[in-house]
């Protein structure tokens, strides 16, 4: 029979094994649009809903030595965007001297490079697409339609503003005007956003904030982002002794019931909305 003393010493001995558990590495993936309104069957979209459980577990590690944001983002909404990039700001603040570090695959445009700008440092794929330091909009005019097929349309508002670009009407200068007055404070809290994260590393040019976007060398150039180089790549230079960990979102609810048929009709228009996104960059 073994003694108290035995399964003390070997109580004690595990409990020291535990010293020797390798450094880490969290990688959070920030994959796809970024929505307000994700999809309940897919993990392709970003908002701060769907990555927090993520974001906060990867910075919850014990023997945490950087936290890696793996973006492919053609952007999206630009209020989850700053919402997603300040959650990781307010984690970071938590755990100092511990770096944050994005890596842009083939896409950190728009949204996605707001997101990447959240980071201490970013490296580029010489292939990666980054920056579309702007803001778009767009929508279709369907005036004349309803007509053509004897629809009458009937929409009371209160106040005079309250149905602006309305598609089925004819576009108003006016409310053209105010669509750009928008635009012009978002792009103004971007380009501050990013001077705010990147300092003196941007180049002196206003081609920085054209909306314009580069390949991985020229982003360097101009100061987008630090270096040429992939996650595996960096972290081996770095911490060459550190886990890799990846930091999961968790899935959406009829996804994690296995339902999908009911969804179908939503999902397709999701799969269209996206897909329209990331054709602005060719992919």
């Amino acid at each position: 029979m073994t003694s108290m003393t035995d399964r003390l010493s070997s109580r004690i001995s595990r409990i020291g094994d535990r010293g020797d558990r390798k450094d880490v590495v969290a990688v959070v993936k920030l994959h796809g649009v970024i929505t307000p309104t994700p999809s309940p069957l897919a993990r392709g979209t970003i908002n701060l809903a769907a990555v927090e459980s993520a974001l906060t577990r990867a910075f919850d590690h014990d023997r945490l030595k950087a936290v890696a944001l793996q973006i492919n983002s053609p952007g999206g909404a630009p209020t989850q965007s700053g919402l997603v990039a300040e959650r990781i700001r307010q984690l970071a603040a938590k755990k100092p001297g511990v770096p944050v570090i994005a890596f842009c695959e083939d896409v950190a445009a728009s949204g996605g490079y707001w997101l990447a700008c959240a980071a201490d440092e970013i490296y580029a794929h010489r292939t990666s697409m980054v920056g579309s330091i702007g803001v778009i909009s767009g929508g279709f005019g369907f005036t004349g339609l309803l007509e053509r097929f004897g629809i009458e349309r009937r929409v009371h508002t209160a106040g005079e503003n309250k149905k602006r670009l309305d598609p089925f009407a004819p576009e108003k200068p006016e409310d053209v005007e105010w669509l750009k007055k928008m635009h012009a404070q978002l792009h103004e809290m971007f380009v501050e956003w990013v001077k705010e994260r990147r300092g003196d590393r941007l180049a002196d040019t206003e081609e920085l904030f054209s909306g314009d976007v580069w390949l991985g060398a020229k982003a360097v150039e101009l100061g987008l982002v630090d270096g040429i180089g992939n996650l595996r790549e960096v972290v081996e230079q770095r911490w060459p002794d550190a886990e890799i960990t990846i930091a999961e979102p968790k899935k959406p609810l009829l996804a994690r019931l296995g339902i999908g048929a009911p969804a179908a009709a939503q999902a397709l228009l999701d799969a269209v909305a996206q897909r329209v996104a990331w054709s602005r960059y060719g992919i």
